[in-house]
């Protein structure tokens, strides 16, 4: 796959990867990073952990059906109790073994067990006279709970499904987080980018205003502080270019990283001006984020935790009873068939009770810690929410002023460019001083660098927005991440 992804990035960029460095737009370094970034495999294998969970979760209110065996061998001298009553130190050689088949059912309402089972038995004195004895249970139904204790199933059927829900969200929050990050990443190589492809310009021209000086120095019309001014110029044009070199390895290298790409991948951005045209209703963004934002899933699982936890410690720390019943057939015989006929019935009943009378208040302690946690809970869940709106408010607001300031920018840019060449043009004429054209210098720069550093907001925000809400506003749908193929 990523071969292939590589292969039609090259493509893209008209170029082969092999000569030339490989042109990436910010839409296909978007793809890649969320195809095989480490970020978004991350997010798949919490994802895929989550699944199997909820998986695990679900299965515990199927039936389940267990085959079990005890098989036990014991040979020495062991006390036996006689039928007088006395007992006796005998040598034994014994084998005990069983077999059993039980299906089980949880009852999620009571936190109880519903059995059906049968067993069958056999102790046998392998020394001496032959002393087999089969036992049989064909067929016994039980059940057992406890009766006042944690109910742990009812509460795992109010909080796993909120876990799921959180889960997807969050699968699809960090994918489009995945794409603010990677346009981070794309823009700080463009500006690295920018600052090269403008230290080699100024170096240019620095190196052409030097040659015609040099001339007009020779002739008398400037003076020689304002020559060796020029040649002060390229000089630090060729140090400006050094350091934006080096500013631009690590940029594409960070990139790189991020992409997990070969480190010998050479890359080179292709920026684009055009940005959407949206005008981001703030209703509308609150609404989509609390529908798909998995923050209020997760302020919500909190806060069912904590009275999980609350009720556990409660049930724990008090009166315990325990119910046990089970009622079937059973026979025994010297010979198996024997064990199957004409069985008696059988009934079993226990309930068992524990009071505990003195614990010197570590159960009030763990009641008290168990509601604190609760209402710790509480307060996190409504304060959370707020900076979630808060967030979601001022994120909208930034990025409906960011369409704006790129377009004012973008204007800049092209106007500061026009003056820098106008003040060369009448600096070669000798109507221009060299500060002013100095000035000219320093403000194209500048603009240019303030343009891309706009676009980059822009993208961020836009991405942000689409990561926080889990609504796509072009087109006015919710963002769909599908499920990975392989869970």
């Amino acid at each position: 796959m990523r071969s292939v992804i590589l292969a039609m990035l090259c493509a893209a960029g008209g170029v082969l990867c092999a000569q030339e460095p490989m042109q990436v737009t910010l839409e296909s370094t978007i793809a890649l990073a969320q195809q095989q970034s480490p970020a978004a495999l991350a997010a798949r294998h919490s994802l895929r952990s989550a699944y199997w969970s909820y998986r695990s979760y679900q299965a515990s209110f199927k039936p389940s059906v267990a085959l079990s065996s005890t098989p036990q061998f014991n040979r020495g001298i062991e006390r036996v109790i006689q039928p007088d009553g006395s007992a006796s130190f005998l040598h034994v050689s014994q084998l005990s073994t069983d077999l059993s088949l039980q299906l089980s059912q949880n009852i999620p309402w009571t936190g109880g067990s519903l059995f059906v089972s049968s067993t069958l038995s056999l102790e046998d004195q392998l020394e001496g006279k032959s002393l087999a004895s089969y036992r049989s249970q064909p067929i016994s139904i039980g059940y057992q709970q406890n009766i006042l204790g944690y109910n742990e199933m009812k509460w795992n059927r109010r909080i796993e499904p909120i876990r799921w829900q959180e889960a997807q969200k969050q699968y699809s929050e960090t994918m489009e987080l995945v794409a603010s990050q990677a346009s981070n990443y794309f823009f700080a190589l463009a500006t690295a980018q920018t600052n090269v492809d403008i230290a080699r310009s100024n170096l240019a021209s620095a190196d052409t205003l030097c040659t015609f000086a040099e001339g007009r120095y020779n002739i008398g019309t400037i003076s020689e502080n304002e020559m060796l001014q020029l040649q002060l110029n390229k000089l630090n044009e060729e140090t400006n270019l050094l350091d934006a070199n080096v500013s631009l390895d690590a940029a594409a290298e960070a990139l790189r990283n991020y992409l997990d790409l070969p480190t010998t991948t050479q890359l080179r951005v292709v920026t684009d001006d055009r940005i959407h045209a949206l005008e981001i209703p703030l209703a509308q963004a609150l609404e989509q984020a609390l529908l798909n934002s998995p923050d209020p899933e997760y302020y919500r699982r909190s806060q069912l935790e904590s009275r999980s936890n609350l009720a556990e410690v409660k049930a724990n720390t008090g009166l315990k009873a325990s119910l046990y019943i089970k009622f079937g057939l059973s026979q025994t015989g010297v010979a198996l068939n024997e064990a199957y006929h004409h069985p008696s019935d059988m009934q079993v009943a226990s309930v068992t009770l524990s009071v505990p009378i003195l614990d010197w208040g570590r159960s009030k302690g763990r009641r008290h810690v168990a509601q604190s946690q609760v209402d710790l809970a509480d307060v996190n869940a409504e304060q959370g929410m707020k900076s979630f709106e808060q967030n979601v408010t001022k994120m909208v607001q930034q990025f409906n002023l960011q369409a704006r300031r790129v377009a004012v920018a973008r204007q800049a840019d092209k106007t500061a460019e026009r003056r820098y060449d106008v003040a060369r043009k009448l600096y070669v004429l000798g109507k221009n001083t060299i500060l002013d054209l100095n000035s000219a210098i320093t403000e194209k720069d500048a603009a240019r660098r303030s343009y891309i550093a706009s676009l980059s907001t822009y993208w961020s925000l836009y991405y942000g927005l689409r990561s926080i809400t889990g609504y796509d506003f072009e087109q006015q749908q919710n963002i769909s991440w599908p499920l990975p193929e392989k869970l």
